[in-house]
């Protein structure tokens, strides 16, 4: 029997994001109108189909439940980040850029997802407004997955996150009660957070323009640039050091901040993440700079920059590039294409598998491994001192093997669309993790998606939408008994 399914508050919710897109489509269509660029009008008219189709949403589920049950959750997830990237790649299908709507709804969705992979060239000839609403659109996906990751997964028990909400929820309750003061806060947070980061970038020499741009970009992991060279552009070591560290700050928890900022307490050192993903990047960094020092023609110093930056760029999932990493030999490029499943913090707005998935998929796997030589013994997985529910621990596992087993299909379809096997792997990575930039000479750090099928780009799409929706909310979808009593 199928369940009685309310669509109304998932109708209202999509209405009202698509309010939010149309009105902000009205900043880069005034960008372009301020620079005397050419594609205001598509802007223009982009905004106004989202209003339009928002407004038409909104008004007809105005009666909407003011409540949401975990089926509409899992819908209205997806549908919102499906509707934000197409409407959000109208105005890049009608404006001068002459591409495609596959090239279009790619650029949209790799945005939106915080990918950053592109099918677009000569971006230092582009109008400012399509400059400014790929950045804008990888910020408003930042906060959207940071929202997602924080309030909605714990509670529909994705990957083992529900072990984030007892690590969070808790404290978080007593704080602001209610969900979207949460939001609100984080919002606010993420507003501080880019502010800084684009006065940094203006003072160590970036142009306004450029610095609201990258700050966009940096903050939300996202990895968007105004330049074809991306952040080599610039040829800047302050302006390198400073993006690795904000683009750290963007994959760190958001809730710590929360903690610094409202409790006034400096908790990150007792976060478990935290520790491990500074010690993981202290080490790989540190082993990575003498290797290339010792193996490559760089000084010192320019090993340590180049290998810092690359390194916190990929394993934070924000894909700039100051360097072709590709040059530096099978190891390094073997050393890459690992970084790029791994991830950073939950909670933040990096993709990737996270560190608390792999801490606790460890511990599990070292608890069964005691049984087997103990079968007396009780060894328990424990996270932040505490014991962790053997469920989380199948959930995690579970949402290991999907992950795994996405890559798998994903790998095998490029390659019957004709790309070579480093390719066709590097880019099912880069699409599920959502890094952006790949191995291999077609996707690379100096290269791009322009040469892929169609076939190919809708499904490096779907690997970017699965993996920044942590897969199974988007797969339970397809399950038969999710849509019956």
């Amino acid at each position: 029997m199928i369940k009685q399914f309310h669509f109304q508050i998932v109708g209202y919710t999509l209405g009202l994001l698509l309010l939010v897109l149309g009105v902000i489509q009205f900043i880069p269509a005034f960008t372009d109108l301020y620079y005397g660029d050419s594609n205001a009008k598509a802007f223009f008219i982009g905004s106004g189909l989202c209003l339009f189709f928002g407004g038409l949403l909104y008004s007809i589920n105005q009666d909407a439940p003011a409540h949401i049950t975990t089926r509409q959750a899992f819908l209205l997830t997806t549908l919102s980040w499906l509707s934000m990237a197409f409407f959000g790649s109208i105005p890049f299908y009608i404006s001068d850029l002459n591409i495609s709507f596959t090239d279009a709804f790619f650029e949209s969705m790799s945005g939106i997802t915080t990918t950053g992979a592109t099918v677009l060239s000569n971006l230092d000839g582009q109008s400012h407004g399509v400059l400014l609403w790929r950045s804008f659109m990888q910020w408003i996906g930042g906060i959207g997955i940071i929202a997602f990751a924080i309030v909605f997964l714990p509670y529909l028990r994705v990957g083992g996150m529900q072990l984030f909400k007892t690590e969070s929820s808790d404290s978080s309750e007593k704080l602001m009660p209610k969900m979207a003061n949460i939001v609100y806060s984080l919002i606010g947070v993420y507003w501080l957070l880019t502010i800084i980061c684009m006065l940094t970038y203006h003072f160590l020499g970036m142009s306004w323009f450029d610095a609201i741009n990258h700050a966009f970009t940096t903050i939300s992991t996202g990895g968007y640039s105004t330049h074809d060279a991306s952040f080599g552009y610039f040829q800047n070591p302050a302006l390198e050091m400073a993006c690795a560290f904000f683009m750290l700050l963007g994959g760190l928890p958001f809730l710590l901040y929360l903690k610094l900022l409202i409790e006034k307490k400096f908790v990150f050192w007792q976060d478990e993440q935290f520790r491990a993903i500074t010690k993981f990047l202290f080490f790989v960094i540190s082993f990575s700079a003498l290797w290339v020092y010792f193996n490559l023609d760089f000084t010192w110093a320019d090993s340590l920059r180049y290998t810092t930056f690359n390194i916190v760029s990929v394993i934070t999932s924000t894909g700039y590039a100051t360097t072709d990493y590709m040059l530096w030999g099978n190891a390094a490029i073997m050393g890459f294409f690992f970084l790029t499943y791994m991830g950073t913090c939950a909670g933040s707005t990096s993709g990737g598998i996270k560190i608390i998935r792999i801490i606790i998929a460890y511990r599990f796997l070292k608890s069964q491994i005691n049984n087997l030589i103990y079968p007396h013994g009780v060894f328990q997985v424990k996270y932040q001192g505490r014991p962790v529910d053997t469920r989380v621990s199948t959930s995690v596992l579970a949402f290991l093997s999907f992950y795994v087993g996405l890559n798998v299909v994903l790998t095998l379809c490029f390659a019957l669309t004709g790309l070579d096997f480093i390719t066709a792997i590097s880019a099912a990575a880069t699409s599920i993790a959502n890094v952006g930039p790949g191995v291999g000479d077609i996707i690379g750090p100096s290269g791009n998606f322009s040469s892929f099928s169609d076939t190919a780009k809708w499904l490096f799409c779907a690997g970017m939408l699965l993996g920044r929706l942590e897969i199974l909310s988007i797969v339970v979808l397809f399950y038969s008994e999710f849509w019956k009593d």
